[in-house]
């Protein structure tokens, strides 16, 4: 029996399921019936979601979770996150509760400019590129008025275009590197249909613009697309408070208020210095923020790629958030760029993206952002604070004990007995199979 199809994009959405249990898997009732049973009750919303990929047989369910009490700039937010990793929700809860006591986050948006290329190699002179690109840039400009009216009416739009030039490194290659302001659009489409825009004039350029040879009208446009890496769209959050406030903290541990703060910002020296541990690091950043990304319907792998590159702008990768404890004052903070928005694309479409914007208030773009890396800083927080104390497994483990106890098939009965006996002891996979077989009836 074959397994290879053609046309299945166009089959309806039974009859893909039914392809795909009967030739890869091995229950083909039970796959069609799962797949099934993750669809949206109602049919207008289930046609929405269906329309968010192509071949969508099901949808995959990821825990939709709320992190309250987060104090930001002064105001109480509760935020959604969706992330299926044990502990993350209750980690960040966490440090806002501890933040809460002591003054809050505070987080401000540095730069809203996201970017775009049009790639093109010059065969010409490149001093000749140079002397014609003033009137090349007036024609690019010009030539996207009708795209960029809405924009500019909401204070956005095309903000410079610039020429780099990469001769010393391919002989050639240059680019147009466009600058954008799309206010509270993430602006992904506006961004790319401008640059397509620019390139087929640069094409016409090329050709009609007088006075070029014939070798420099081979002038050739390779492709226009947005950058994700966005640096000048930035945000800084950040925490502080006298280092004797941690004395609480310190005196479950038996260590004084102070020897706790310079141990924190030690580790996060560690993470500056040592790309092995900063990989880490910054990953427990992102269970943070990715969860929020998610939750409003944000792009977070265009997030995550951006802020790995940011982590690298001085040639080695390096910890995004750094610490300092200076004249009796512990200062916390991370300086991330976030390119999201709160209108247009997943973030008007999606059922429950619209009520987590609805949940943080209906934020602006700018709000966003900076709930976003408050909640990355918050999870940063919260997992270094544990490294340095009582070790990360500790409370992982304890939050991953429900789902340990549901893989090895245990009743009601016996996770009451297996949460309270593990509520001092370590958690571990085999420890709990062990505890079950020792409650459980022989031959059971």
């Amino acid at each position: 029996m074959t397994k290879t199809i053609n046309g299945f994009s166009k089959l309806p959405k039974i009859e893909k399921i039914k392809w795909l249990a009967e030739h890869f898997c091995a229950d083909a009732a039970g796959a069609a019936c799962d797949f099934a049973s993750w669809q949206h009750p109602e049919a207008g919303v289930q046609k929405i979601i269906d329309g968010f990929a192509e071949n969508t047989v099901a949808n995959f369910a990821l825990p939709y979770c709320i992190a309250p009490n987060f104090l930001i700039n002064g105001k109480i937010y509760a935020v959604p996150m969706v992330i299926e990793e044990s502990s993350v929700v209750a980690a960040a809860s966490s440090a806002a509760k501890f933040w809460q006591e002591r003054g809050g986050f505070h987080a401000e948006v540095l730069g809203t400019v996201k970017l775009g290329q049009v790639h093109f190699y010059w065969p010409g002179n490149p001093e000749k590129l140079r002397s014609i690109f003033p009137e090349l840039k007036a024609r690019l400009l010009d030539s996207c008025g009708d795209l960029t009216a809405n924009m500019q009416q909401r204070g956005g739009g095309v903000l410079d275009l610039e020429l780099i030039d990469f001769e010393t490194v391919e002989p050639g290659y240059y680019q147009i590197r466009a600058s954008f302001e799309t206010c509270d659009s993430m602006g992904a489409n506006f961004i790319n249909s401008v640059l397509e825009r620019f390139a087929d004039t640069l094409e016409d350029f090329f050709t009609l613009f007088p006075g070029l040879s014939d070798i420099e009208r081979d002038a050739e446009v390779v492709m226009s697309i947005l950058s994700n890496y966005t640096p000048e769209c930035l945000v800084r959050a950040w925490v502080e408070c006298p280092i004797d406030s941690f004395a609480d903290l310190a005196r479950k541990q038996g260590m004084d208020a102070a020897p706790l703060a310079h141990r924190f910002a030690r580790a996060v020296r560690i993470a500056q210095i040592d790309p092995y541990r900063a990989t880490t690091h910054n990953k427990g950043i992102y269970n943070g923020i990715d969860a929020v990304v998610l939750a409003t319907g944000n792009d977070f792998r265009a997030v995550e790629a951006c802020g790995h590159t940011f982590a690298s702008r001085d040639g080695q990768y390096r910890s995004l958030s750094s610490c300092t404890v200076q004249q009796g004052i512990f200062r916390f903070e991370l300086e991330i760029p976030l390119a999201l928005g709160t209108v247009g694309g997943l973030t008007s479409l999606h059922p429950l993206a619209k009520r987590s914007l609805e949940i943080l208030g209906n934020p602006s773009a700018h709000e966003l952002m900076c709930i976003t890396a408050v909640v990355g800083l918050a999870q940063n927080f919260g997992a270094v604070r544990s490294l340095i104390t009582t070790g990360i497994q500790h409370g992982h483990m304890k939050m991953h004990l429900t789902n340990i106890l549901n893989h090895l098939g245990a009743n009601a009965e016996e996770a009451a007995s297996a949460q309270h006996f593990f509520q001092n002891q370590t958690v571990s996979f085999s420890a709990v199979r062990s505890f079950l077989a020792e409650i459980r009836p022989r031959g059971h």
